[in-house]
């Protein structure tokens, strides 16, 4: 898939908790997309006349079905190029891209599937899982979700919806500062996951989100025996390593 300049129109802005907030844009020229669930677009923040490039990538949280648009979900870091800039826009705007990139995608959907986020690296997964569940995958596909508090908890209606309408999808969120019951696991969600993964037989395993996770995952995932991992080391912006 070659990599292409877009032009889109800010059609909806959304804010999904107070620092995370999501960006439906439609796409004016070209008006369609061709991508992989999982690939990410790019935006340019090279200041006029600057030294140097600047380029900060989100991953297209929308699935491929939906190739009129795409779907962005970022956090608002403080001082930071890129959330500063997509924080400012506002419905009816106009904005430049480049896509699509990215070698973390979807590869076989003939086995089983683990799936591990942490914050905003959720963006790629629900593409991923939105594609999965739109194509009659027929594998055992699990979400295991890291976040702070309740407060940063979104698409919980989502997956809810996306597990009732698909019972081989199942998801659980992890929260590391909370000790409320409700259904959440209280942790950080590498616990969750050496605590819930029996085996690694006929399982491909996707990571997206800090890299101590990503880490600690693949260290909890290679104890267990020998599976294919795709990872990717997700943030907006460089920022402290998240404790979830």
């Amino acid at each position: 898939m070659p990599i292409q300049v877009f032009q889109a129109i800010v059609d909806r802005v959304r804010d999904l908790t107070d620092d995370v907030r999501e960006l439906d844009l439609r796409l004016k020229e070209p008006t369609d997309i061709q991508f992989k669930a999982g690939q990410f677009i790019a935006f340019d923040m090279t200041p006029p006349g600057g030294p140097r490039l600047i380029i900060r990538p989100y991953s297209i949280a929308s699935p491929p079905q939906e190739s009129d648009h795409v779907t962005i979900v970022f956090n608002r870091v403080p001082g930071g190029r890129g959330s500063t800039y997509l924080f400012s826009v506002k419905e009816g705007d106009t904005v430049v891209f480049e896509g699509p990139q990215g070698s973390f995608h979807l590869h076989e959907r003939t086995r089983d599937m683990l799936f591990v986020a942490t914050g905003t690296g959720i963006a790629p997964i629900r593409s991923m899982l939105q594609d999965l569940t739109n194509g009659g995958y027929g594998g055992t596909a699990r979400l295991y979700w890291g976040l702070r508090t309740r407060r940063d908890v979104y698409y919980r209606q989502e997956f809810d919806a996306m597990a009732a309408r698909c019972p081989n999808f199942s998801f659980t969120i992890a929260l590391s500062r909370s000790d409320e019951g409700r259904e959440d696991y209280t942790g950080r969600v590498t616990g969750l996951v050496s605590e819930r993964l029996a085996s690694v037989k006929n399982l491909d395993v996707y990571l997206c989100g800090n890299h101590a996770m990503i880490r600690d995952v693949t260290e909890i995932v290679r104890a267990k025996g020998l599976c294919p991992i795709y990872r990717e080391i997700y943030y907006d912006d460089p920022t402290p390593v998240p404790d979830y």
